[in-house]
């Protein structure tokens, strides 16, 4: 792939600077020939896996943690190696990074931004980790990133979508591989006005936290740019679990269209009480009542059931693809965990994968080496087609699937289908647009830490 093919401004090149902060522990400041933070001097190398283990995201944790599982198994040389095999970089050899063996160790984020913070910083300072990865919540995945900014290292978000992350939030040590609400609002309007016209009244229902809000306003831009009128934008609280409250009112409101910017556990539920409601029997304005659900996943599919059947969405990646890297993938998770794997797996086992290529490209592990192995990095064998790690930002560049429920799903697996693969230019942005934070949106400098 040409990096002509890819918008870049703005790049900021990574310098190595001293973070002042994290208060560090002894055990990084008593050893002064350490160049950077919890250099690996023995045989091993320590990763930290922070997922939600309890909250409205666990589903989408426990299946980030079998994914991260599976990546060490590969690049310790266990399995069948899995995207290893169909990578285009042949970096990685099976036996480590750099020659050391993969160790991790866990925490539970709760999907809350400060138990997030309490277990990543424990992973770092009590347990060695070197890299921090995780998420399923942007809340969360933005805390985490500054953490791991101050700290001095390398920050791979998982599972985390809103524009905040790569955008007015973005920090140097942090990359993303997952998609964001730009893109999901500049991959559905077409589709939706191709299905339903340009002329309805949405009604949104937003979790009350910076995905919500980036979500909110993608997905209004974009519908509104092709002539849909905003009725009412509601915020519902990530720890509601019935929205009957917040659906009734829809009914009084003149709108046609529902819009749940809702994830995990609240999408599930949101989507429950408006079918129980009867939206989808309805006809408003002289149109069949339609609900749309921006960011979709396999097991938000599971969990609402026949709920999903001809609904709208998009997706980073879905098991059902047919190229070689998620043949590879859904091969290795299948035989390990007896399921396809979700977006959440594919995204977090990647990440693991291209932060581990980016340690033997650049020779180190230090943030500051792997940060610039990292940037404007392009790639390709890894699920997702031809793939740019923009510099400018930290956020991958790829293609946008837009989904919808199955109507006849021929498993308890099978109940998505893909309706449009958006070219990636489609869903290209500057690095100070708007939703991104604009101009003050900045890297800074990367930092190695100790």
């Amino acid at each position: 792939m040409s990096k002509s093919n890819f918008t870049r401004r703005g790049l900021l090149k990574t310098s190595a600077v001293t973070g002042a902060g994290l208060a560090l522990p002894t055990i990084f400041t008593a050893q002064s020939a350490h160049a950077y933070t919890n250099e690996p001097t023995g045989s091993t190398v320590t990763l930290g896996f922070n997922v939600p283990q309890t909250g409205p995201y666990a589903d989408e944790g426990a299946d980030e943690l079998r994914a991260y599982q599976l990546a060490v198994e590969h690049l310790n040389g266990g399995g069948d190696g899995g995207m290893m095999n169909t990578f285009s970089s042949k970096a990685l050899q099976g036996n480590g990074i750099l020659g050391k063996k993969v160790e991790f160790v866990t925490g539970d984020t709760q999907t809350k931004s400060d138990a997030a913070r309490a277990s990543a910083k424990s992973m770092i300072e009590k347990d060695g980790a070197i890299m921090i990865t995780g998420g399923s919540s942007s809340g969360v995945a933005v805390a985490v990133q500054a953490l791991c900014q101050e700290a001095g290292v390398i920050f791979m978000a998982g599972l985390t979508h809103s524009n905040d992350t790569t955008g007015k939030d973005r920090k140097a040590n942090g990359f993303r591989h997952f998609f964001n609400s730009y893109m999901s609002g500049a991959a559905l309007a077409p589709v939706l006005a191709g299905a339903y016209g340009k002329d309805r009244k949405a009604y949104h229902l937003t979790a009350d936290y910076n995905w919500g809000y980036t979500t909110e306003e993608a997905v209004k831009a974009s519908t509104e740019a092709m002539g849909w009128e905003t009725v009412a934008a509601v915020k519902t609280p990530l720890t509601q679990t019935d929205f009957s409250s917040y659906i009734a009112p829809v009914l009084q409101s003149g709108a046609d269209t529902l819009v749940l910017n809702h994830y995990g556990g609240n999408m599930v539920n949101s989507l429950t009480n408006a079918v129980q409601f009867g939206l989808r029997d309805k006809q408003v304005n002289g149109k069949d009542f339609q609900i749309i659900v921006p960011l979709y996943s396999r097991l938000m599919a599971k969990g609402a059931g026949a709920n999903v059947k001809g609904i709208f969405g998009s997706t980073n990646w879905h098991w059902s693809l047919t190229d070689e890297g998620s043949k590879a993938f859904v091969k290795s998770f299948g035989t390990k965990y007896g399921f396809p794997p979700s977006q959440a797996a594919h995204t977090t086992y990647v990440q693991t994968l291209l932060y581990a290529d980016a340690c033997e490209r650049a020779g180190s592990f230090a943030p500051c080496a792997v940060a610039e192995a990292l940037e404007d990095y392009e790639f390709d064998g890894l699920g997702n087609g031809k793939t740019l790690y923009r510099g400018a930002d930290h956020q991958c560049f790829k293609d946008v699937l837009v989904v919808k429920g199955k109507e006849n799903p021929s498993s308890e697996f099978d109940l998505l289908e893909i309706v449009e693969v958006t070219p990636v230019e489609q869903v290209m942005y500057q690095p100070d647009h708007p939703q991104m934070g604009g101009a003050e949106a900045s890297l800074g400098s990367c930092n190695n830490g100790a």
